[in-house]
């Protein structure tokens, strides 16, 4: 994500889930949510399941509308100009023209969205989600030696995300680990080379999987309660790679590393804690499911980017459209 300027609040991810987690019933409470007005609909096959608040949204998520109208800079620019009465003034303070806004004024709102019961849980499971990306990336990078690529993403789970979950860590009784994240960051940007980073940043992390252990074990076990976590992380690693390319090449490496590091969580701890289980009620998705997530992770084959991207940005959304296609059967016989 792009680093300067981005102290806002991470609502993107859960917004984007929210729409699919209405109708399931496997969580142990309904999942509702409740706008405080009727918000627009999205009405482009590419437009998001929920409306983007353009007064609140993350970067990654405004990269949506920067994608879609081929504007350079969009999001930094939607952001600067904030805050926003309603969806026009994008016009009227010459964000966009009135032609731009017009192919995009379903995607967008002011509106806030209420999240509670289950989908309350779905969002908290991935804020915390994207924590554990950004750390497993900037652990790969100080594993390469390159400690000032990895700083900003130890800087992003506190500047982007933490603001955002204090409130929901507080309900939940978390104890505070800001100070923990902020201590890892700040180790390695001053002693870059110092030997108690590692332990720094494995106290960090053990303070990222408690916050997630007090969700009930039965619903961290659940496929259903999974798969839309999962949704949500490849959703905002898409919006993330594509910001990341600009004229066939990868022009902002730390977006191509954020989205490395959703979709590593994604697989290779969420998705793996849950195959088995799935394996066992429809083979053929989970099989459809794991060679989807192989097919998908060649698009970042290294923590430092390549010079071009290995797949397109259509190529990336197009697979995490398939995983979700995939999950949509299992989701479907979970609410039954």
């Amino acid at each position: 994500m792009k680093f300067l300027g981005r102290i806002v609040r991470y609502v993107g991810a859960a917004i984007a889930i929210a729409g699919l987690i209405i109708s399931i019933k496997a969580c142990s409470t309904p999942p509702t949510q409740t706008p405080s007005t009727s918000a627009p609909s999205a009405t482009t096959a590419n437009s998001p399941k929920q409306p983007i608040n353009i007064n609140t949204a993350i970067l990654s998520e405004l990269d949506k509308l920067e994608a879609a109208l081929g504007v350079p800079a969009l999001s930094h620019k939607i952001q600067a100009s904030r805050p926003y009465g309603s969806p026009a003034d994008l016009v009227s303070k010459n964000v966009l023209s009135q032609a731009q806004f017009d192919q995009v004024k379903n995607w967008v709102t002011v509106e806030e969205i209420e999240l509670t019961g289950a989908a309350k849980d779905i969002d908290y499971m991935t804020k915390l989600g994207l924590m554990k990306g950004h750390m497993l990336v900037a652990q790969e990078l100080l594993a390469l030696n390159k400690p000032d690529q990895a700083e900003p993403h130890l800087g992003h789970p506190v500047e982007e995300i933490y603001v955002d979950l204090e409130e929901q860590l507080q309900e939940r009784t978390v104890p505070e680990f800001k100070a923990d994240l902020l201590a890892v960051q700040d180790l390695v940007k001053s002693k870059p080379n110092d030997p108690q980073i590692a332990a720094k940043f494995e106290a960090a992390m053990q303070k990222i999987d408690g916050a997630i252990a007090v969700l009930p074990e039965t619903q961290r076990q659940s496929p259903a309660f999974v798969l839309q976590v999962i949704n949500g992380l490849l959703e905002t690693a898409s919006a993330e790679y594509t910001a990341a390319i600009a004229n066939g090449k990868i022009k902002e490496a730390i977006e191509y590393q954020d989205s490395r590091g959703f979709v590593t969580y994604a697989q290779d701890t969420l998705w793996q804690g849950i195959a088995p289980a799935i394996q066992k009620t429809d083979v053929a998705a989970a099989q459809q499911m794991t060679t989807t997530f192989t097919a998908l992770r060649q698009a970042w084959p290294a923590p430092v980017p390549p010079a071009a991207p290995v797949l397109s940005a259509d190529e990336v959304a197009a697979k995490v459209k398939q995983v979700e296609m995939t999950s949509a059967p299992v989701l479907k016989a979970a609410a039954s």
